[in-house]
């Protein structure tokens, strides 16, 4: 049964912590998840029907994906946190200025972005590692999805503002309907059999932009009709203070995966050229990597979601200085991801080459299998741990410390990825071994980004100890 709450409560503040999670992070996860699936469901319709280069192609044009998802996190995440810290401190007139203002920046970044992707796409594909053979199928997929950025923008950041209007199964259901369209017409588009039109590589992106589009037109037709505060044409126009309270607030997430979208740029450009002077070949690691890094999003793809459920439960109560049930929603958080993160991590070490297999026509070598088993295996060789850092992000960002939550945020990617992705490979000297080095340095830098975010997060343990202990005197 649920527990009957006084009108005037929000249930932010008064339900059971595991009611609110399980509420808020179930849609959260699942919006992810479908996020991610976009992906993986090309890679599945190309790997059959095109093959290696098509696989390849999808992982070069991944970077401009990544950089959608900055903005949609920047905008959506930071007008949502904003939005909750201030429905908490019951500042009612403010609060709709970060959902309308978020809204009408999230349909201009994507244009902005797909207009970029357009107007330099070959020697931006070139800049992300493409080579001669794969160029002709990336510069086929991305002339198309570039045309969906908008609408992906606003779907993807949009959701989290119906997440904060209290509505997570909606924002769970644009996602769903996008994704099964997308799915749908990638059967239709690109498969060469049965009633397949055997469009290739724009035949997936022609799926993704249409599943894209839906997505957008649910999440515009919802915000119109916002329930928690009426959203007036004024609070769609947008103002610098509301601008800067969002995106501090979704700083760290925008540079979470604005530093994907430059690892992944380096990533594939050294796959490319160490692969070329190992027995894999140059562009055999880049399609195996880019497997490899999509299906592990679907495991990074529920914890985001956690977090983000996470989200708006932790800012309204540190609002309200509720700082217990803050410390509680935390550690049930992390909880349940320490449990799949750990599931993920059998799967990852024991069954690659079954996850691998079902991206493939079955005609590549030996070669093919063989890297893409190690690359598994050694790649997400800290499953385990890899749920604190984004977790401890999200975190710091949901409570109003956007400088600390930006900063863990590139923490794994950039302060330690990066450099490493450089720097391994030139301390091997045989140069059919330096391919190893780019591998090895995602372990590593998972590890060392465990340790910074576990110090931090002891550090705040207990200041909101105190503020507890404060609040009760």
């Amino acid at each position: 049964m649920d527990t009957v709450i006084p009108h005037h409560e929000n249930p932010l503040g008064v339900r059971p912590i595991p009611q609110l999670l399980r509420q808020f992070a179930v849609p959260s996860i699942v919006a992810m998840l479908v996020s991610a699936i976009y992906n993986i469901v090309d890679q599945f319709f190309i790997g059959h029907n095109v093959g290696e280069l098509g696989n390849a192609a999808t992982n070069i044009a991944f970077p401009l994906a990544n950089a959608c998802t900055a903005v949609s996190l920047l905008l959506g995440i930071g007008a949502s946190a904003a939005f909750n810290l201030a429905m908490g401190r019951k500042e009612h007139k403010k609060a709709p200025y970060f959902i309308g203002n978020a809204v009408s920046l999230l349909f201009l970044g994507g244009l902005l972005i797909g207009s970029i992707a357009l107007f330099f796409l070959e020697p931006m594909l070139r800049l992300f590692g493409a080579s001669a053979a794969v160029l002709p199928y990336a510069k086929e997929y991305v002339s198309v999805t570039a045309i969906g950025f908008p609408f992906l923008v606003l779907s993807v950041g949009g959701a989290h503002l119906i997440r904060a209007d209290g509505r997570p199964q909606m924002s769970m259901i644009c996602n769903i309907v996008g994704a099964v369209i997308n799915t749908v017409l990638d059967a239709w588009f690109v498969t060469k059999d049965g009633f397949g039109l055997d469009l290739g590589m724009k035949g997936a992106a022609w799926a993704t932009v249409i599943g894209q589009i839906c997505s957008a037109v649910l999440v515009a037709f919802y915000i119109v009709r916002f329930r928690t505060v009426k959203l007036k044409w004024k609070h769609f126009v947008p103002q610098i203070r509301r601008i800067g309270t969002v995106a501090a607030l979704g700083m760290s997430s925008f540079f979470n995966q604005l530093a994907m979208m430059v690892i992944q740029i380096v990533l594939n450009n050294s796959l490319g050229r160490y692969g070329a002077m190992s027995v894999f070949g140059e562009d055999t690691p880049v399609a195996c990597a880019g497997i490899v890094i999509k299906v592990a999003q679907l495991f990074f793809a529920v914890c985001i979601g956690l977090a983000q459920g996470m989200q708006p439960i932790v800012s309204f109560n540190y609002g309200a200085k509720q700082y217990k049930r803050v410390r509680d929603v935390f550690k049930l958080t992390c909880l349940c991801a320490l449990c799949i993160s750990i599931v993920a991590e059998l799967l990852f070490l024991f069954a690659p080459v079954p996850i691998i297999s079902l991206f493939s026509k079955g005609d590549e070598g030996t070669g093919y299998i063989q890297f893409a088993s190690m690359y598994f295996r050694v790649y997400l060789m800290f499953t385990f741990i890899n749920f604190v850092q984004p977790m401890s992000s999200t975190f710091f960002t949901a409570i109003g410390k956007a400088i600390k939550g930006t900063f863990l945020s590139l923490t794994r990617q950039i302060i330690f990825l990066l450099p490493l992705i450089v720097v391994l490979p030139l301390l091997l000297q045989q140069p059919e071994l330096k391919i190893y080095g780019v591998v090895a340095a995602a372990p590593i830098a998972d590890f060392a980004a465990l340790c910074c975010a576990s110090l931090m997060l002891a550090g705040e343990w207990k200041n909101l100890k105190r503020l507890e202990a404060a609040t009760l005197q």
